[in-house]
C-alpha cells in the first residue's frame, strides 16, 4: 500500500484543486498558466474496428445524459462505435469485483486514488501508460498521480471532480433571514432555528449506505484534520481512538436536526425535500444534489452552498471530500485498441468541454479545457476546492473496500442509536473488523 499520508500526497491533492481551477479561467489566463492547446490529445488515437463496450454507473437521468453526450462525441472523434451498458450506481459499485473477474465491458467508469489502485493491484485493469504518453500534457501532476497505481503505471483517465458541501435554497435563507454559518455553534443554532420554523433542518438519507460516510469524513477532517483522516483510513490510528469518539459525539449533537428515518431513505428523496423547500440544508456532493435539481427541472439558480463549518480552529475549513471520477480498461477487454482510442479522446480538453456543456454540477480537470458555460455552482465549486489545503477522495475510496463496507453497517447502526454506550460498542466493532481486514 502506498503512503497516502506523505507530504507529496498532500501536495498532489492540493494540486488537483489547482488543476480544476484552471478550467474557469479566461482563455488568455489559460495561456498564461502554460497551456495554449485547444485540448487535443496530443496524437491521433489508434485505429481499430468493431464496437467498444462501456460499463457505466452513471444511472441517474442527468449523469446518464451527460455521459451519452460524451460517448457520442467520442464516436464522432474516433470513429469507434460505443455500446453503453448502464447499471444502477450502487449495484455497480457493490458488484465491481465480481464484474471485473467475470465478463466485463472493455471500458468501465470508476474512481481515482486508492479505489483505482486496489483493482489495478489485483490485476483486473490494464495499464494505460501509452495513453498517458499522448494525453499527459493535458493534466497536471496531481491528476496523473491520482491515476497511477501502486506499481507506478497509470490505470485511469480522469474526467472531473466535485466537492461535498452544505446545500441550501437562497430564497429560503432570504425569506427566513438565515445567515450562512461558519462555526459549529452557529451551524447547530441555525439548525435549531430551522426546526422551530417548521423545516427539516438537514435533509439526510443513508439507505444506499455510502452517503453518510461523507458526514463522517467531514466531521473527522474538521475535528482531527486531513492527516488523521488518511491514517485512520489506513488503520494507522485505531477506530477506538478518542478522535473517532469525538467524531461520533459531534454527530450525535447534530442528530436531532437530521431528517429522521435516514436508513430507509435514498439520497434522491432527501434532495427532493430540499427542492420542495421542506428542508433547510443538505450535506452531499454537487454530483448528487445539483444533478438532482437538473433531473427534476428544479430551480438550479436558487441552489447555493457553503463549505461545512469549522469545529477545531487548528483546521478551520481547510479540508473537504472532492472525489475524482474517470475511466479504466478491464484486463479482459476484447477491443483494447478501440478502448484506448476512446480514452485518448476522453483525456482531452475538447472531450471535457463537450461533457461539461451537458454536465451542470461537476468541474473539469484537463488543463487544455476550453471554458464551458459553467453555472454558479460549478464556479463556486472550483473556488472552494482551490481554497483547500488538501482534499480527500471519500471514505469508500480512501479506505480498503472491505473496511468501507464494514463502516457502512457501523454508521447505519449509529444512525439508529447514537447513544454514548452504542458509540463505544460500535467503535470496538469497527476496530475488530479493521484488525481482521488490514492484517489479512
Amino acid at each position: 500500500m502506498s503512503d497516502l499520508a506523505s507530504p507529496s500526497r498532500r501536495a498532489l491533492l492540493r494540486g488537483i484543486a489547482g488543476a480544476a481551477g484552471l478550467s474557469v479561467l479566461p482563455a488568455g489566463l489559460l495561456t498564461a498558466c502554460g497551456s495554449s492547446k485547444s485540448g487535443g490529445s496530443g496524437g491521433s488515437p489508434s485505429s481499430s474496428s468493431g464496437t467498444v463496450t462501456f460499463g457505466s454507473n452513471y444511472s441517474d437521468a442527468s449523469t446518464k445524459a451527460a455521459f451519452a453526450a460524451l460517448a457520442t462525441a467520442a464516436t464522432q472523434a474516433t470513429g469507434q462505435k460505443i455500446t453503453i451498458n448502464t447499471v444502477d450506481h450502487n449495484t455497480f459499485q457493490q458488484n465491481i469485483s465480481a464484474y471485473l473477474q467475470g465478463t466485463p465491458d472493455d471500458l468501465f467508469t470508476w474512481f481515482a486514488g486508492y479505489r483505482m489502485q486496489y483493482f489495478a493491484a489485483q490485476g483486473l485493469a490494464l495499464p494505460l501508460d501509452d495513453v498517458w504518453e499522448k494525453i499527459g500534457g493535458n493534466f497536471g501532476p496531481a491528476a496523473k498521480q491520482l491515476s497511477t497505481g501502486l506499481d507506478g503505471h497509470q490505470y485511469l483517465v480522469p474526467l472531473y471532480n466535485y466537492p461535498w458541501v452544505v446545500f441550501y435554497n437562497k430564497s429560503t435563507f432570504a425569506a427566513k433571514g438565515y445567515s450562512v454559518p461558519t462555526t459549529w455553534d452557529q451551524y447547530l443554532a441555525l439548525a435549531k432555528k430551522m426546526k422551530g420554523d417548521g423545516l427539516v433542518p438537514i435533509a439526510f438519507a443513508d439507505k444506499d449506505g455510502w452517503p453518510a460516510l461523507g458526514t463522517f469524513d467531514i466531521l473527522n477532517m474538521r475535528i482531527n484534520g486531513y492527516d488523521y483522516h488518511i491514517k485512520l483510513m489506513k488503520h494507522q490510528v485505531p477506530w477506538t481512538d478518542a478522535g473517532v469518539t469525538a467524531v461520533f459525539e459531534h454527530w450525535a449533537e447534530l442528530m436531532p436536526y437530521l431528517q429522521p428515518g435516514a436508513n430507509g431513505r435514498i439520497w434522491q428523496d432527501a434532495a427532493k425535500t430540499l427542492e420542495a423547500k421542506q428542508a433547510g440544508m443538505m450535506f452531499q456532493g454537487t454530483n448528487q444534489v445539483a444533478a438532482q435539481y437538473v433531473s427534476d427541472k428544479a430551480n438550479l439558480d436558487d441552489l447555493d452552498f457553503f463549505v461545512f463549518p469549522a469545529i477545531n480552529p487548528a483546521y478551520g475549513q481547510d479540508y473537504m471530500d472532492a472525489p475524482t471520477d474517470g475511466f479504466m480498461i478491464s484486463k479482459k477487454a476484447k477491443n483494447v485498441a478501440g478502448a484506448k482510442a476512446i480514452l485518448e479522446y476522453i483525456g482531452s480538453g475538447a472531450a471535457e468541454t463537450t461533457f461539461l456543456k451537458t454536465d451542470q454540477w461537476d468541474v473539469g480537470l484537463a488543463q487544455g479545457l476550453q471554458v464551458p458555460t459553467y453555472d454558479a455552482i460549478q464556479k463556486k465549486s472550483v473556488a472552494e476546492i482551490g481554497k483547500c489545503k488538501a482534499v480527500a477522495q471519500f471514505m469508500d475510496r480512501d479506505a480498503d473496500p472491505a473496511m468501507a463496507t464494514a463502516m457502512i453497517a457501523v454508521i447505519q447502526k449509529f444512525i439508529d442509536d447514537p447513544s454514548t454506550s452504542n458509540i463505544a460498542s460500535l467503535q470496538k466493532s469497527a476496530e475488530a473488523q479493521a484488525k481482521a481486514i488490514y492484517t489479512s
